[in-house]
């Protein structure tokens, strides 16, 4: 009782002195008692803002870093702090799941409740995060930030390598929970050129693409390389892009492989549509609204626009003007002329749209370097149409070749479609395959689907397919002949009717061939 009477009197004393003492001398005080307090403790702190400056309205990317990086280890930590917060958003995400797209709820994210902490061990040393959350006086707003509480005889060797393990983490973990979206540009004739997206939700990932297995780990560690070479692009002085080549006949997989690429690495999809761009400055100002990881995506490049030329049909439309200008000026009506060809080079300025040399900054130049980690995807079914500028490395540095499927790719589709991993007419299917026989992957996974209820009927007709092709490969090609057979021809009508009965006669052959004294050999 004696104790607590002195405490009650030492606490009248001290109320006393904060109403009598001028505001100087308590602030004095206080930092006196501070510093005395801060040389007696064997730990260092700092602090972690919400948002920087005076005006507390600049974000600080640190504190969301500790946000994140304190999810994941709130999460994981055995036994858990005393106190969480658990919220959930009020977005949802779109998945597909049965065939069918449907909207499900977030997750709950977990975060440390105000005023709480949570220890952290880092290379033998143990951290403490606390989480401090101060309403402003006369507002309802709340002044949040992290304190870091470190042992101080380690604090400066310690800090460096831990904030950047925490960066990392928290990248990793930003990287695998992000919602991503499927961009596409906006006709804007009169406005400014704009992206409207949707949430981007495409099913298609490595491990469902069926790909020459060589190609396919090629590929994963060329993106893996990419999105880990932060310090590699810095150190070199190469903007931090990549570009992509996907060329192949229509059903080979490359819009597949696309959203493939855009789920492995979690990165955005930007689908620009040349034909809505008006100018050059808007293809500029769509590339400038493109966020950092990124893929932009061109597809049919071949089909766009027509770019290529562009250089060789400018010269020659000089070369035209120049020629008309001076027959216009030996000529009597060079009035005419003049006008003539004035008024067609205006219209040669006014057709002009998005430019070879355009496109070319585009993937290249210097508005090329506006922003970090992207990637640019060209697709075509026609390699050769695509000028050469566009396809030299630091534009497309990697080109991809996709085309009809190989024996391993088409298993892989069989056994995913129906679940076959072995049969006698798979055997004589990957045989038609060694033997010439062509299937894009988007054909084969046609006959699959149409007989996903019964398996044997859809390898057998997938064998007999592939060996009616190899056979039509290896007879006559009546059509590139001097003489072309019309519609109502009677040879063309009887090999049309023919075409079921020679299936009949593929199939009979195949499976007396599967049966033989070999086994199961390839036709």
């Amino acid at each position: 009782m004696e104790f607590l009477s002195q405490m009650w009197s030492l606490l009248g004393l001290l109320t006393i002195l904060q109403n009598v003492l001028p505001t100087q001398l308590l602030s004095l005080l206080h930092s006196l008692w501070q510093s005395l307090q801060d040389s007696m403790t064997p730990y260092s702190y700092f602090d972690v803002p919400e948002f920087l400056g005076s005006a507390a309205v600049e974000p600080n990317a640190l504190y969301r870093h500790v946000q994140l990086y304190l999810h994941r280890s709130l999460l994981l930590s055995s036994p858990p702090p005393p106190r969480l917060t658990l919220s959930l958003p009020r977005s949802v995400v779109a998945v597909s799941g049965g065939g069918h797209d449907a909207a499900v709820p977030a997750p709950p994210s977990v975060s440390l409740s105000p005023n709480h902490s949570v220890a952290d061990a880092f290379n033998g040393h143990r951290a403490v995060w606390t989480h401090h959350a101060d309403t402003l006086q006369d507002s309802l707003e709340e002044r949040r930030s992290f304190s870091l509480r470190l042992p101080k005889r380690h604090a400066a060797a310690m800090l460096p390598a831990y904030l950047a393990h925490l960066a990392a983490a928290a990248d990793h973990l930003e990287r695998s929970s992000r919602a991503r979206r499927l961009h596409t540009n906006a006709a804007s004739p009169r406005g400014a050129a704009t992206w409207s997206s949707v949430p981007f939700c495409h099913p298609s990932t490595f491990d469902t693409l069926a790909l020459d297995p060589d190609l396919k780990a090629r590929l994963l560690a060329d993106l893996t390389a990419f999105a880990d070479g932060r310090e590699f692009y810095r150190r070199t002085g190469r903007p931090w892009k990549r570009g992509y080549l996907l060329h192949g006949p229509p059903g080979s997989g490359k819009s597949s492989l696309i959203a493939a690429m855009a789920n492995h690495l979690r990165y955005d999809v930007f689908d620009l549509e040349l034909t809505r761009v008006t100018t050059n400055a808007d293809l500029r100002a769509l590339l400038i609204q493109t966020t950092n990881r990124s893929l932009i995506v061109i597809e049919d490049i071949d089909c766009s626009l027509h770019l290529t030329g562009d250089r060789g049909a400018g010269l020659a439309s000089r070369q035209r003007n120049k020629r008309r200008r001076l027959i216009a000026t030996a000529s009597d009506d060079s009035s005419d002329s003049d006008n003539d060809g004035g008024d067609m080079g205006g219209a040669d300025n006014h057709r002009a749209k998005v430019t070879l040399s355009g496109l070319l900054n585009f993937t290249d130049g210097l508005w090329s370097c506006c922003g970090e980690e992207r990637i640019i995807v060209f697709t075509t079914n026609h390699v050769d149409g695509i000028d050469p500028a566009l396809l030299r490395p630091g534009r497309m540095d990697v080109h991809v070749r996709l085309g009809a499927c190989g024996a391993h790719a088409m298993r892989e589709l069989v056994d995913r479609y129906v679940g076959v991993h072995d049969h006698e007419m798979l055997d004589a299917a990957s045989g038609c395959i060694r033997d010439g026989a062509e299937m894009t992957p988007a054909e084969v996974g046609e006959v699959l689907l149409r007989n996903r209820d019964d398996p044997d009927a859809a390898v057998t007709e997938l064998a007999v397919e592939l060996k009616a092709r190899q056979s039509a490969a290896d007879e006559p090609q009546w059509e590139d002949s001097a003489e072309e057979l019309s519609d109502e021809s009677p040879t063309k009508k009887g090999r049309k009717g023919l075409r079921w009965e020679s299936k009949v006669r593929i199939l009979g052959r195949l499976r007396s061939l599967t049966k033989s004294e070999s086994g199961r050999r390839g036709v």
